[in-house]
């Protein structure tokens, strides 16, 4: 039987990284990039331009394809539900990708789960928010990302553009509690339609300005119980929602040693490009695995520590082109990995990310950290 082929919409980098393994399983692709020559489209023949909110574009996308998946969780719901409905396999389904796309949901559905969270309220006004309580955080129930879509709120006079920038989009707005936590994890399983499960090792992430800087698999000094517990809660939301996929589920780990959920993605993860060096089976793999209903991959890890560190656009983006930083990188560190996007740099742009992996966890943090620095431009007039 010829393999079959999957749809994915959207021409990010995480579409582009999923191109390799389905190269290496035979499996082809065809893509929904929002323009030419985005990052997937430079590496993914068969594809479409078009938007992902245009339903008959997405007919025409999905047409003959076994399943459709997704390179970010912005397409309508109810588009979803239509393609569901004429047939096409749609993973992860909308049921459960709602709950990826509105925070409002999300937070709904895992209270009725148990699950542990920050306190939070729905809010649309000045008074709601002060009934809540400050200090607090905002959020857009829709549409944010790196960043956006998220402030930090002390007194009153700080909820006005919040307010203002979801009245103007549409969407609700989300209060949650100032967690005082020691530090970010991630807890990344992938699950397939069958029930079948995989769960990552839980990594430790570190954030500047809203964006995923850094991640170290597995979490540094993380208690064995908290660590069983936080894939547990990750399988069990993956179970619950009828997740099929990657999830990552972004937590918080209290200063008193408790976990928070904080966010869900049903996809391919930031927090998750460690295991495409450090993995058996890297978490794009077994996205295509779990969405095609084939056996998983083993997630285990294939050295004693994997860091990552993101490659972000520096201030002047004709200074230090990427491909420039190659001779220099890999002439000091012959095992360092480094995956470019395809991506002209800008300033905090994501253009890339480098891997590092070995037995020393320091060795490993000092190698990703030079290499992602050089690369933006950060270390240029250094003498080596």
């Amino acid at each position: 039987m010829p393999a079959p082929t999957l749809a994915v919409i959207g021409g990010g980098q995480l579409a582009r990284m999923l191109a390799e393994p389905a190269n290496a399983l035979g499996l082809p692709l065809r893509l929904l990039a929002e323009a030419e020559g985005v990052s997937a489209a430079q590496v993914v023949p068969d594809q479409i331009v078009g938007d992902y909110r245009d339903l008959p574009t997405l007919r025409k996308v999905t047409s003959g394809a076994a399943v459709v998946t997704f390179d970010h969780e912005h397409v309508p719901t109810e588009h979803l539900r239509a393609l569901e409905a004429e047939g096409i396999a749609v993973r992860p389904g909308p049921d459960a990708l709602v709950h990826a796309q509105d925070k409002g949901v999300m937070r709904a559905r895992l209270a009725e789960l148990g699950v542990p969270c920050p306190r939070n309220a729905l809010v649309d006004s000045v008074a709601d928010v002060e009934a809540f309580g400050f200090p607090c955080v905002l959020k857009t129930t829709r549409g944010g990302y790196d960043g956006k879509g998220v402030w930090f709120v002390h007194a009153a006079e700080d909820c006005a553009e919040p307010l203002r920038a979801a009245r103007e989009s549409g969407v609700g707005l989300l209060a949650e509690e100032l967690v005082e936590f020691r530090r970010e994890l991630s807890a990344l399983v992938a699950r397939s339609p069958s029930g079948q499960a995989a769960a990552y090792p839980v990594v430790a992430s570190t954030q500047k300005d809203g964006i995923c800087h850094e991640v170290i698999a597995p979490a540094p000094d993380l208690d064995p119980d908290l660590a069983v517990s936080a894939q547990a809660v990750a399988l069990r939301i993956a179970g619950e929602l009828g997740v099929t996929g990657i999830l990552a589920v972004e937590l918080f780990e209290t200063t008193d040693g408790r976990i928070l959920v904080n966010e869900l993605a049903m996809r391919p993860h930031n927090t998750g490009h460690w295991t495409q060096d450090g993995a058996v089976t890297s978490q794009f793999e077994n996205h295509l695995r779990a969405v095609l209903d084939l056996p998983l991959g083993s997630p285990a890890p294939r050295a004693r520590w994997t860091v990552m560190v993101n490659i972000l656009g520096g201030p002047d983006p004709e200074v230090g082109r990427l491909y420039d930083g190659y001779p220099h990188a890999l002439a000091r560190d012959p095992r360092l990995r480094v995956h470019l996007y395809g991506k002209e740099p800008r300033p905090g742009r994501k253009v890339g990310h480098v891997n590092a992996y070995g037995d020393d966890l320091e060795d490993c943090l000092e190698r990703a950290r030079h290499a992602a620095a050089w690369f933006r431009g950060d270390l240029g007039n250094e003498s080596e």
